[in-house]
């Protein structure tokens, strides 16, 4: 999909000749790069920027942005492209800032328990870099993103029960806005009181307020002891009441992920493994070895309360890594229900106290579509994702799809929930944030834009419908 011709302009030559002099190779116009920049994970059709560019600091970046501004051009920020909403579709052409040459860890500060590095730097490079230091990053989308990525759409995953989400992990930054000027927010200080919370502000603006430059993240204890362990259930509801009977004993586990049955059987057939084809958790513990084995056998225990059978357990390091990338790997063995389809995501978070309630209903919504649509999520906080599987040639089956989206978040709205846990809007949930912040919240929203953006050529066309 490239931008209606109202919307789409040709790059200047000024802009052109401005940038091919700074940055010479990095600067290219070239079809193929383009096309891989205007491609993501969602279902969206492709959405070319007219040029890519990338920078390797943030003064760079500074002079990137002066000439957009200068003659128009929109900026479309990019991590690694594994965005499930559209979030770095140029939707309005433009050009895209390729963060991946911004990939340096600049300083661990292991005392502090802190880490500055540019926004191209991936979770699995960080923790790799952090080898040794008694210490690691512990958000863990599923996909390999960029830390700016993950700040831009505040990505959380499967440790945030126990460690949060970008949200509570991210304590400082610097940014680029539209008009040039480079802020620096937060700091290295644990806590603050200083002002606006601007870095908060940023966290989840998903790339339409300012360009990420450079983020401090919250460092954790490598745990003296993990360990894993699956527990089949007759039901779903049967395993997410164990889900909210563990959470509100305050046990502090570490991961609980719920798979139902169709995804178990897409996780054996794909990762080769031979797991009870029912619905499923997946726990992961850590601490010390005392504390862990206490968290285990509470946890088994209202497990069988509801219907649970026996723990498998995975102790070594081996076998928790195949447990976990199997886990990783569900939005591909989705797919493979279904030869050459696509998968439209969905992600929402209600209450834990609606948990059950909320996913039995959505099961029930995806038996009357007819899709196929494997249920996962993290749900010790409350989400889960519907991957319905679509023919992508077939605009009748997307618009079901689409319907059926619908009604999985408004269920979600009603129960007191949120329209997306982790995804992000982009552009696929602009939609709903009426039905759930109200006309005066999005008023607010629009005025900070207008403020930080008046040009309207940050990520222009994410999160906010025209209005």
């Amino acid at each position: 999909m490239n931008a209606p011709d109202a919307l789409r302009k040709p790059l200047p030559p000024a802009f052109n000749d401005t940038l091919s002099a700074r940055f010479g190779s990095r600067f290219t116009t070239s079809a193929g790069v383009c096309a891989h920049h205007g491609h993501d994970e969602s279902h969206f059709p492709d959405a070319l920027p007219d040029a890519v560019v990338f920078p390797h600091d943030t003064d760079e970046v500074v002079a990137i942005v002066d000439a957009c501004r200068e003659h128009g051009v929109p900026i479309i920020p990019y991590g690694v492209g594994s965005s499930l909403e559209g979030h770095i579709l140029a939707i309005h052409g433009g050009i895209s800032i390729d963060f991946s040459e911004m990939n340096q860890v600049l300083a661990i500060n292991a005392e502090d328990m802190n880490v500055v590095v540019q926004p191209g730097v991936t979770r699995k490079q960080l923790n790799a870099e952090l080898h040794g230091s008694g210490l690691f990053f512990p958000i863990d989308p599923g996909a390999d993103a960029s830390l700016g990525g993950m700040a831009a759409t505040r990505a959380s995953g499967t440790n945030a029960v126990r460690y949060g989400t970008m949200r509570e992990n991210v304590l400082g930054l610097t940014a680029v806005l539209a008009d040039g000027r480079v802020i620096r927010t937060g700091g290295k200080a644990r806590k603050s009181s200083a002002g606006y919370d601007l870095t908060h502000l940023l966290v989840g603006s998903e790339g339409t307020l300012a360009i990420i430059t450079e983020l401090i993240v919250r460092l954790h204890p490598l745990p003296e002891a993990v360990s894993a362990a699956t527990c089949a259930f007759p039901d779903v509801v049967s395993a997410v009441n164990t889900v909210i009977q563990t959470i509100q004993l305050g046990i502090p586990v570490a991961r609980i992920e719920l798979v139902d049955a169709l995804t178990v059987q897409a996780i054996n057939r794909y990762s080769k493994t031979t797991l009870h084809e029912s619905p499923m958790l997946f726990f992961e513990f850590h601490g010390s070895p005392a504390s862990v084995e206490e968290q285990a056998q509470t946890v088994q225990e209202l497990a069988r309360e509801h219907g649970g059978l026996d723990f498998e357990w995975a102790s070594r390091p081996e076998d928790r890594s195949k447990l976990w990338a199997a886990r990783h790997d569900v939005y591909f063995a989705s797919l493979n229900l279904r030869a050459g389809s696509r998968g439209v995501t969905t992600d929402v978070c209600v209450p834990i106290s609606k948990l059950a309630e909320c996913v039995a209903g959505v099961r029930d919504d995806i038996e009357a579509s007819g899709f196929i649509a494997p249920i996962v999520g993290h749900v010790g906080d409350g989400n889960f994702h519907t991957i319905i599987l679509v023919d992508p040639d077939s605009a009748d089956e997307i618009a079901r799809a689409e319907e059926l989206n619908h009604r999985i978040v408004h269920r979600a709205l009603a129960l007191g929930g949120t329209c997306t846990g982790e995804h992000g809007i982009g552009i696929g949930k602009q939609a709903f944030l009426l039905a759930e912040h109200g006309a005066p919240a999005i008023d607010a929203m629009r005025m900070i834009k207008q403020a930080l953006d008046p040009d309207n050529l940050l990520n222009p066309g994410k999160i906010l419908l025209p209005g």
